[in-house]
């Protein structure tokens, strides 16, 4: 495999260039379109909006918003002047908000108006009260010193916050001078993006990716499904997770193809855009794929163009898979596994491959990328069938983790092998199948959630002794949080009352679905917590209480 040695803003400028009237970025519920050539020239005013106010090469600009069309020119503007686009969890609460400012050293925090329940203008403002007083780009935080501006990413204005349409005019002013000066300085090894993982230890943790990173991730991955400029790509994940702004967005901007958006998954609104726009492709988890399905306008839609398409966050059972392929005519639909630390493409079918081997493996290596399942305990390869640790070397391989040289250690070996702390075997006719977990991670609908953050949170409840969080596994999600807690001595606390005291501060998905007390925890010999059995009897706990 031939890699790419252009960074994000090359990649845009030479379509840009080549194919000025083609479309890149489609709304269809607004009507709103840009060609690569009118993109380019909005990425281009908003890059030179943020010199303008003095974010310069290296600084961290945080993004919190959903699929709005700025996104992506933020993602782009940041990538030509060298600064490194952070992503932001948008179920994310204050507490996480506050955490992310702190670890990435944000200079620079774009925000929409919110999502769902959580108003992210009041939060910041609660969270930076400096911002009420202090004159745009003139900010000085006692809790985040680093943090000099706040931008709003729609024509509204806020007290000590900048906005799109202020960045741009101010980029229109400024001759391309600047940008053709950064552009000879920055290097495709570069890192391009940070997004905020669990890992195997501790808090979240930044992942540095590399524009070598994510826009070779995003040839395989475009090459895997035969993408090419006429193709035309649903986009219902969210950008702020690698699904989105690599194997979406990279997919797209390394073929010369569409992207067809909608800010926020909606199946009915997804089913009327691939009809509307007449899509060749769809992503999304499993769970967003059986409600496009089941809804009950479904038949009211002609999806006879599309073809190809990922399903990816957890395995798909094989009635899904032939629903997909049948019904939404999706017969090259492919499976893809990684995680943010393999950026995030490891392995993917292939559309040759039968939907049984869609649906039961994750397919085989990338182009370019080895993949070897290895004996935790021994080091030393695993023969065929004989289950391990599944690890990959390559390209893909994130630089690290932000100021966290333990973590990169404990994550990435001495012979460059990322460990990705899953469990898989590789099968006799050379497909890879994921068995299970070494780490504790939960995976809610393609979400990563860790437990330790979550136990870290309410050891806050002053009722609490001891808490361990593991995940049951869920028809609807894959699995679901559930917490095991043991109270101090004479102490009451109730399931709602746990709940209620997460409401607001953590992400929606973080709280506990089910709460369970008991007297002491399963421990192995040497006194470790045995998460496994906590599932176990999670799982018993739930059917019991759907007898």
């Amino acid at each position: 495999m031939k890699l790419i040695e252009n960074t994000l803003g090359e990649l845009l400028e030479r379509w840009a260039h080549e194919t000025p009237d083609h479309e890149f970025m489609i709304y269809p519920d607004r009507n709103l379109r840009f060609t690569y050539s009118q993109f380019n020239d909005r990425v281009d005013k908003l890059a030179k909006g943020l010199l303008s106010i003095g974010v310069k090469q290296n600084d961290k600009v945080g993004v919190w918003a959903t699929n709005v069309p700025d996104w992506s020119t933020f993602m782009f503007a940041t990538a030509k002047i060298g600064a490194v686009m952070v992503t932001v969890n948008t179920s994310y609460k204050s507490s996480e908000l506050e955490y992310i400012i702190r670890d990435a050293d944000l200079n620079t925090l774009c925000i929409i108006d919110g999502y769902r329940d959580s108003d992210y203008v009041s939060m910041i403002f609660d969270l930076i009260p400096e911002l009420k007083t202090c004159a745009r780009g003139e900010l000085v935080s006692s809790k985040f010193p680093k943090l000099k501006n706040v931008i709003f990413i729609g024509p509204q204005k806020h007290r000590g916050m900048y906005n799109t349409h202020e960045l741009i005019l101010l980029g229109s002013y400024i001759p391309d001078d600047e940008l053709n000066k950064l552009r000879a300085t920055m290097s495709c090894h570069d890192v391009v993006n940070m997004q905020y993982t669990s890992g195997t230890t501790g808090f979240p943790k930044g992942v540095m990716l590399s524009h070598h990173n994510i826009v070779n991730c995003g040839q395989s991955t475009g090459d895997c499904m035969n993408y090419t400029p006429a193709d035309r790509l649903l986009v219902c994940v969210p950008m702020f997770h690698c699904f989105g702004c690599v194997l979406a967005m990279c997919a797209i901007i390394t073929h010369g193809s569409t992207m067809v958006f909608v800010e926020e998954f909606d199946p009915l609104i997804v089913l009327a855009s691939v009809q509307k726009e007449r899509c060749t492709a769809l992503y999304g988890v499993p769970t967003m794929f059986i409600a496009e399905l089941n809804h009950p306008m479904f038949s009211m839609f002609d999806l006879s163009t599309l073809r190809t398409g990922i399903m990816a966050g957890s395995l798909c059972p094989i009635e899904t898979m032939n629903q997909v392929m049948n019904r939404m005519n999706c017969r090259d639909l492919i499976i893809v596994y990684g995680l943010t630390e393999s950026s995030p493409g490891m392995t993917a079918t292939r559309i040759t491959d039968s939907a049984e081997v869609r649906a039961t493996t994750v397919g085989t290596n990338y182009p370019g990328v080895e993949v070897k399942i290895f004996d935790p305990e021994t080091g030393k390869e695993c023969p065929v069938e004989v289950q391990g640790e599944i690890c990959c070397r390559g390209y893909n391989v994130m630089k690290g983790y932000y100021n966290n040289p333990e973590a990169t250690a404990l994550a990435i070996d001495k012979n460059g092998w990322l460990h990705s702390g899953d469990l898989a075997v590789k099968t006799s006719d050379g497909f890879y199948r994921i068995t299970g977990r070494i780490k504790d991670m939960i995976i809610r609908g393609g979400e990563n959630i860790y437990p330790r953050e979550i136990e870290n949170f309410l050891y806050q409840l002053p009722q609490i002794e001891m808490v361990e969080v593991a995940g049951i596994a869920d028809l609807k999600y894959g699995e679901i949080v559930a917490a095991f807690i043991k109270l101090k001595s004479g102490s009451c606390l109730t399931q709602e009352e746990v709940q209620e005291f997460c409401r607001g501060k953590i992400s929606r998905i973080k709280i506990p679905v089910h709460v369970i007390f008991i007297d002491d925890f399963p421990k192995t010999a040497s006194g470790k917590i045995q998460k496994y059995k906590l599932r176990e009897m999670g799982l018993e706990y739930v059917q019991k209480l759907n007898f």
